[in-house]
């Protein structure tokens, strides 16, 4: 366990409803980190179509996914938030009142006294490849993510997949493994058209080597890969010698540990006890976005950037117990515009 971090406010979930959230809790002088599973801000907006138009951004025609997440990353500058990515939220233990101590899965802890839920439809989860016998090795030799390139210095790899995840991580891990192998159904690639020429360059070079075919089966002791036994698409088997495997198979929806949180669900989503604050049926933590369900609610972004600014209102009598709450109008507030850095 690291040394705990501490901060007002801990956001579970990096996309638009939490960024916008970032924004509502810095104008009431709250700080917030944020942690989010994927390697990168914008949840599905920027994973799934970050090129895909959105076209109900109140006074915004057209926006696209991307678009508005270095929107919104701008927008959050004047508050300084610290993003944890690639980490996903374990565990969440009452410590006062209120007081949290959170652990993620890679053992970082923080100390916080308001937890915001905005993780969306839930945590992206890597798709596991129908390969029996796969489940010991993960975590020690079969990877589904990149977290530290270090750890595959002077190794055997085997990428599985056709997509960007695939490509990139061949072009970044090929200087500095031993050997790099990638796999895929077919030879024809869905990754940038860029980075297929400088894979097809390294593989006509014999820097690295491009098989066609499917995973059928490992080899290895215990948790520890040695290969993997690969079925071509003439029907022939043959084995690749790895240390590690890393297919990347895309990614999908799931709650993952947030249903052991002892917050009250329905369907799949956290129920509110109330709509004008959107907290949940523990005090101090709160869910706003997709991933929350109250008579009415809309899966758009707009309803939850409502929901994060009346969030934001009842977050603040836990961090500000003492202190008498104001509202104002960041049009016509100057200390609202201070904070803004356009005062």
């Amino acid at each position: 366990m690291s040394e705990p971090i501490k901060t007002d406010v801990l956001i579970i979930g990096a996309g638009p409803v939490g960024l916008f959230a970032v924004f509502q809790l810095g104008l009431l002088d709250m700080k917030c980190h944020l942690v989010d599973i994927l390697d990168k801000v914008g949840g599905q907006c920027a994973e799934l179509y970050p090129e895909k138009p959105i076209y109900d951004i109140p006074g915004i025609p057209y926006v696209t996914g991307q678009g508005l997440t270095d929107a919104l990353m701008k927008q959050v500058e004047p508050f300084h938030p610290v993003i944890h990515l690639g980490e996903m939220i374990e565990n969440i233990e009452q410590i006062g009142d209120p007081l949290f101590c959170v652990t993620t899965d890679s053992g970082k802890v923080f100390e916080v006294k308001i937890v915001v839920i905005a993780a969306g439809g839930g945590s992206f989860q890597p798709k596991r490849p129908p390969i029996n016998g796969i489940e010991p090795y993960e975590g020690h030799s079969v990877f589904y993510a990149v977290r530290r390139m270090e750890q595959f210095r002077d190794q055997n790899l085997l990428i599985v997949g056709g997509g960007d995840s695939a490509l990139d991580w061949t072009l970044n891990l090929q200087p500095i493994a031993k050997r790099v192998t990638l796999l895929h159904r077919r030879d024809d690639f869905r990754a940038a058209p860029d980075s297929v020429n400088k894979m097809r360059a390294l593989v006509a070079s014999g820097a690295m080597d491009l098989k066609i075919g499917q995973v059928t089966a490992l080899e290895g002791d215990g948790t520890k890969l040695s290969g993997a036994v690969i079925k071509g698409s003439d029907g022939t088997s043959a084995t690749v010698a790895c240390d590690a495997l890393l297919p990347f198979f895309g990614l999908t929806m799931k709650l993952g540990p947030v249903t052991n949180w002892g917050l009250e669900l329905k369907d799949g989503e956290l129920v509110q006890v109330g709509t004008e604050t959107f907290e949940t049926n523990r005090p101090g933590i709160f869910a706003i976005g997709d991933i929350n369900w109250y008579p009415g609610k809309l899966k758009l972004i707009l309803s939850g950037f409502h929901e994060a600014a009346l969030m934001a209102q009842k977050a603040h009598r836990y961090v500000y117990p003492d202190k008498r709450l104001v509202f104002q109008y960041t049009t016509s507030s100057t200390s609202l515009q201070k904070k803004l850095g356009v005062a």
